[in-house]
Parts: structure tokens; sequence; C-alpha cells
């Protein structure tokens, strides 16, 4: 445990804070019968979500960039855990799972859009988009809409946004340079990714109101996970040091989405913005409806060409 976390502790309005775990989080809740879908199920955030989902009885789709992948995060999950190719870069792929799984004819209770990348050190493009944007918003965007058929009457998307969406482009999405060629940064980009992730969650949650599903973003924490594999070296060599005073470890960073995708006191929440297992105000642009609603055509028209 972080120092941070020995002084924040586990108390807030939830119950629930900074240093709760995913296990405490879910203590109690019986999810046999459940189905949840998790992206990034290979490693880090979402490779405790499914360990703790699975644990309280959930049957978890495990999604991975390889069927293989997929299969070995699987192997120890039990309860019919199922593995699923999902490259969210590659819009083929993400289709190719979307269909899967309507193949499947599983009902998802609940759709854990945890995987992504973080800072890369140069603007990549892909498939004429900014590869964080593409990975962190566009590919959940296609697996989210092309699965709201097969979610629960009480289904809920759990969206993996950060902190760092304060961090996006000062206009907040550009949509003027939305890959960002005349002026890139690593933790811009991925500023306006997370932000893209909130504001999606947002948009979606207005969409399905008058319905029993939710839509909510969520901002696990500053934790030691392999998307800090693209730092610096000087970065990299400092984390050690600032795990051990300011993060989370990954019991604790799974925590909030884990309770946003299971906790009963949240049947009815949508369109909520949750950190450390608590509702909170996010940026000025998250709060944006206008920059929401055009987020969502803009994608809808970029993912109609992809």
């Amino acid at each position: 445990m972080s120092l941070v976390s020995m002084i924040k502790g586990r108390s807030g309005a939830s119950g629930f804070g900074y240093a709760s775990t995913a296990e405490e989080v879910t203590q109690g809740l019986d999810l046999s019968g459940k189905t949840v879908l998790i992206t990034g199920v290979g490693s880090g955030l979402g490779a405790e979500s499914a360990r703790v989902l699975a644990m309280r009885g959930a049957r978890v789709l495990g999604a991975a960039r390889t069927k293989e992948k997929a299969a070995e995060a699987c192997r120890s999950l039990g309860n019919g855990a199922i593995p699923l190719a999902c490259e969210l870069s590659d819009p083929a792929s993400v289709r190719a799972c979307v269909a899967e799984v309507v193949q499947l004819g599983i009902p998802v209770d609940v759709l854990l859009c945890n995987a992504g990348v973080m800072a890369l050190p140069k603007r990549e493009v892909l498939h004429g988009q900014e590869l964080q944007f593409l990975t962190n918003h566009i590919g959940h965007f296609i697996l989210v809409t092309g699965l709201l058929g097969s979610l629960t009457e009480r289904g809920r998307v759990v969206m993996l946004s950060s902190g760092a969406h304060h961090r996006a482009p000062e206009v907040g999405i550009d949509f003027d340079d939305l890959t960002l060629q005349k002026s890139y940064s690593p933790w811009g980009a991925y500023g306006q990714s997370k932000l893209a992730n909130l504001l999606f969650a947002k948009s979606l949650a207005k969409r399905l109101s008058g319905t029993s599903q939710t839509a909510n973003a969520v901002h696990p924490g500053v934790i030691a996970t392999n998307l800090w594999r693209h730092m610096n070296v000087v970065a990299r060599v400092a984390a050690p040091v600032a795990a051990a005073v300011a993060m989370k470890n990954m019991e604790q960073g799974a925590a909030t989405q884990c309770y946003v995708a299971t906790h009963p006191s949240l049947a009815s929440v949508s369109g909520e913005y949750f950190a450390d297992c608590n509702i909170e105000k996010p940026s000025r642009h998250a709060r944006n409806e206008a920059m929401a609603e055009r987020l969502w055509q803009v994608t809808e028209e970029i993912v109609a060409k992809l």
C-alpha cells in the first residue's frame, strides 16, 4: 500500500475510497448467472477485474489482442469463461468480436471497456486515425454500439476514462485536427482519447435514457501497469519510487470499475464520472453536451469509412 493510500484510506460517501480494493467493493455480491465482457483481460486492471468478478460468480467474456492471449487469461477464471480476440486498433477485429458474441447468443450484463494504450512517445497514425484515439475511443465505440442489442435489460456499460482527460487539448476534442498532426504531445493525445471515453459514456447514457441500462465512466487512479512501457527511461526508473509513495496497487486500481460494474446501489446511476468509487466532477469539456454530441456524430462518420 502506498503512502497516499494509507493517508486517504477507504472511506468516501459511498463507503469506499482511494484505498479500497476490487475484492472489498464486491464483497458479499453473488454474480452467478451474470456475464461480463472485459477488454484488455490479459494483464493489469483487466486481469484483476476478471479475477475478482469471476471469484464472485460471473462468467467472463475475456477479450485480448489475440485469441491466444485471451485464452491464457481465461484459463484460470472458471465459470465457463470464453476468450475473445479483439484488437481495438483494427476495426475488422472489433467487428469480428462483436459478431462472435452475437453468434454465441449470450446476454451480456456488463461491458467493461478497460483496454487502452497510453502516452505514445511519437505520433502514430493507423487507418487514418491517431493511434490512441483509434484504440481507446473508436475501437470501443464500435464494440459497444455493436453489442447494445446483446446487453441485458439492466445492463451496464463502464468506460475506463482517466484523470488525464484534464490534459486534453485546450479546445477539448480537437475536431479541426483530430489526428493531432499540427501539435502532437503524448499526454495531450492520451488526454483527448480519455476525454472521448468520458464524453461517449455521457452520450450513451443520454441515448439509454428511459431504459434500465446505464453507462458511466471511471478514473482508476494512477497505477503501475504495463501502460507505462511507453514512458521514457527516467519515468520508468522513477516508477517504483512513485508507486511506493503515490500510486495505487492493482487491487486498488481495479476497485472503481468493479464497483461501478456491479454494485446494487448504482443500478439506476448513469452518465456519471467516478473516481475512488465515488462520483466526481469532471472537466468542463467533459460536461459539454454539444461537444459530446458532435463527437458521437463525427465518430459515426469515421466508423462508416473504416
